[in-house]
């Protein structure tokens, strides 16, 4: 669900962060570095949108304004909102530099591709091609034998983008963040060494190496200034998201902080593990001579204010922190519940009646929402679910371009795109029956001979399975690698030749047939291949084949996310489950303040999701695993210590389901002394005989 902007009509907070600045001797307009603390639901959307649109009303050409966000979808809001505020007094406009950091990235080591020994044409690795391209070296180095079990490849790909954006050095991340892996560190250097060179012959970057060669062109001065002066403006969004590479990106554009301007919330500063620092917006205003100005929205026009004073009260027990009290627009409201339940069987029970009764008061099941710390805190009441017949969506799963038939039909374009990419090759080659990892080498080894010429193709010997086949994969290879052969309709071309191989490959062809149709029309949206292969790795969308359930049964459907997935969404009514100690705070954050603060916040994202309703629930006891379906053995679960006096005073407690325990009879004279018997045991004499 797409947040609730605030009204297009500014209050006064909103008003001076948009027309921050002024003009300078009544010619061009100058603004020094400044920091919107936007709260949540504050309307900073909408803040930053007026800003754009200022900024262009006050002479900036929008040609010379650079927009950052985290997704494209975001990027394009805003770029729309602008417009629109615009278009009364200017008519169209375009904002030509807005994007994700990763997309701008893409484009500027393009344009200055020969500065950093690069082709122009090079690939972009999405997460899988880049973790298959590790698993390659891997098994080249001869750590897949290992005699102790040594990191898979997701988990030496993680490891490589947390030392790669924190810029700290490998062992420090090691002991940090994956300290079962800190006994490889020797062979996790020499595999992260190969597989750079492996990149670098195959004219490949990953997701990380976008910002790497980004940072890497704007540590030489000379060329920070030629691309920073493209720009008279720079505007970031979620400015508490960006890493210490991002961070050092934007000073080295805007040294002095001169039109940069930045967005965010200390207090939903939920990505850690992704390398993201809280210091990057905690430190902005201080890093520049004099200090950035600073404007806080606090205006809230999502939540009622019953749900904020709940919110207010936790995320002011944190520490160091824009101090901010949100208030709301949408009046008082009901306080939030605190409910306590028996056990995860109750806490489902609880969520499905709270659900079933708040859908009879009128809210529809989409517009409310169940979200939780982890993934598998759902599981029982997905079962739950399913056994009343709810439709649901779980947030967080599967993503579209992680789907096999999708990966083998962008596999040929990116070969086409990349002569040289041979993971994209060796999954094409593949698609055909009797061509396997050794007849693939082979075939590649002998093309890479050529000088990578299509028509070497010709002269392969394919395995004699893959003869039928091998004529129209050639003309279609040639056909798409001719330069001057036109972009429109090549995915079509690539998906009538996969089509009888996506029978052959994959069950329910026809269902991802239509998947690679859509992915026919997405394509059709693009320019050119390269920006069409480019924008999805760095941007992939969920496929709604991905979608947990059917929710088709009356267009409605329960949403199940992560709390990491719900970030920048609101429902009207908001369930969050297991609010206990191990779960809020994470057991696995505990011994690190700064952990525990994040997941202060965590919570705090969580709570300001919720519109109108929000129940907290907890339960009392937590079943141990590795034990028979209808065993009891289990741990009673600590109240959250982030639920403390204040905070409990804005929360409605409540304990829902049956007691543990039966009904005691009614009172009178007991009939056996069983008191008399137990002094018995230890008294004196004969009787204690």
């Amino acid at each position: 669900m797409a947040s609730v902007s605030a009204p297009d009509t500014l209050n006064p907070a909103q008003r001076a962060a948009a027309r921050y600045g002024e003009r300078v001797d009544g010619r061009s307009f100058r603004a020094g570095p400044l920091l919107i603390v936007a709260g949540a639901g504050t309307g900073k959307t909408n803040t930053l949108a007026h800003r754009v649109a200022h900024l262009v009303q006050e002479g900036v050409n929008p040609q010379r304004i650079l927009l950052l966000t985290f997704t494209r979808r975001a990027a394009a809001e805003m770029t729309r909102r602008a417009q629109r505020i615009v278009g009364e007094t200017r008519g169209e406009m375009k904002l030509p530099w807005s994007g994700t950091f990763h997309s701008i990235a893409n484009r500027l080591i393009r344009r200055y591709a020969a500065r950093v020994g690069l082709d122009a044409n090079f690939s972009v690795l999405d997460r899988g091609d880049a973790a298959d391209l590790m698993d390659v070296v891997r098994h080249e180095r001869g750590l897949t034998k290992a005699q102790k079990r040594f990191p898979r490849k997701d988990t030496c790909l993680a490891i490589y983008s947390h030392r790669v954006n924190t810029q700290r050095p490998l062992a420090e991340t090691l002991a940090q963040v994956f300290p079962w892996c800190a006994e490889w560190e020797d062979e996790l250097t020499g595999l992260y060494r190969a597989y750079v060179e492996k990149k670098l012959a195959n004219q490949a970057l990953d997701y990380d190496d976008l910002l790497l060669y980004w940072h890497a062109m704007v540590s030489d001065a000379g060329l920070a200034r030629e691309i920073g002066a493209q720009f008279d403006q720079i505007l970031v969004d979620e400015y508490q998201d960006t890493n210490l590479l991002q961070a050092e990106i934007l000073r080295a554009l805007r040294p002095a902080g001169a039109g940069l301007t930045v967005v965010g919330d200390d207090a939903q500063s939920i990505y850690s593990f992704r390398a993201a620092t809280v210091e990057n917006i905690l430190g902005f205003p201080a890093q520049y001579v004099p200090q950035a100005a600073v404007v806080t929205l606090e205006q809230n026009y999502r939540s009622t204010q019953g749900i904020l004073d709940a919110a207010n009260a936790l995320i002011a027990g944190g520490e160091r922190q824009y101090r901010k009290t949100l208030a709301a627009n949408r009046g008082a409201g009901a306080s939030p519940r605190y409910v306590t339940v028996l056990d995860d069987l109750a806490q489902a029970n609880y969520v499905v009646t709270r659900v079933l009764e708040t859908r009879e008061h009128g809210v529809p099941l989409r517009r409310q929402a169940v979200l939780f710390r982890s993934s598998h805190h759902a599981d029982v009441l997905e079962l739950e679910l399913v056994r009343r017949n709810i439709p649901y969506v779980k947030y967080g799963g599967l993503k579209f371009l992680e789907a096999a038939h999708v990966k083998d039909a962008l596999a040929v374009l990116r070969w086409a795109d990349n002569p040289k990419n041979r993971i994209a090759a060796f999954r094409a080659l593949q698609l055909m029956p009797g061509i396997g990892p050794a007849a693939a080498a082979k075939c590649f080894d002998a093309f890479a001979a050529s000088a990578h010429a299509w028509a070497s193709l010709e002269r392969a010997a394919p395995a004699p399975l893959a003869r039928e086949y091998w004529p129209g994969f050639v003309a279609l290879m040639r056909a798409l690698g001719a330069p001057e052969g036109p972009w429109q309709g090549q995915m079509g071309r690539v998906r009538e030749w996969y089509a009888p191989h996506l029978a052959r490959l994959h069950e329910a062809a026809e269902v991802r047939a239509g998947d690679l149709l859509q992915l026919e029309r997405i394509a059709q949206q693009y320019a050119t291949r390269e920006r069409f292969l480019s924008e999805l790795a760095l941007d992939p969308a969920q496929a709604t084949g991905d979608l947990a359930g059917t929710p088709m049964l009356d267009g409605d459907y329960l949403i199940l996310s992560t709390i990491h997935s719900a970030k920048g969404q609101e429902w009207d009514s908001v369930y969050l489950l297991n609010v206990a100690d191990g779960n809020f705070p994470s057991e696995f954050s505990a011994g690190r303040p700064e952990l525990i603060e994040e997941e202060r916040r965590l919570l705090y994202v969580a709570m300001t999701r919720a519109r109108t309703e929000l129940d907290l629930i907890a339960p009392l006891k937590y079943y141990v695993t590795q034990q028979s379906r209808s065993g009891d053995r289990h741990v009673y679960g600590a109240k959250s210590r982030f639920l403390t006096r204040d905070m409990m005073a804005c929360l409605d407690p409540l304990s829902w389901g049956e007691a543990d325990s039966e009904p005691v009879p009614a009172g009178g004279r007991p009939g056996i002394d069983v008191a008399g018997k137990l002094r018995g045991l230890w008294s004196q004499g004969p009787a204690a005989k």
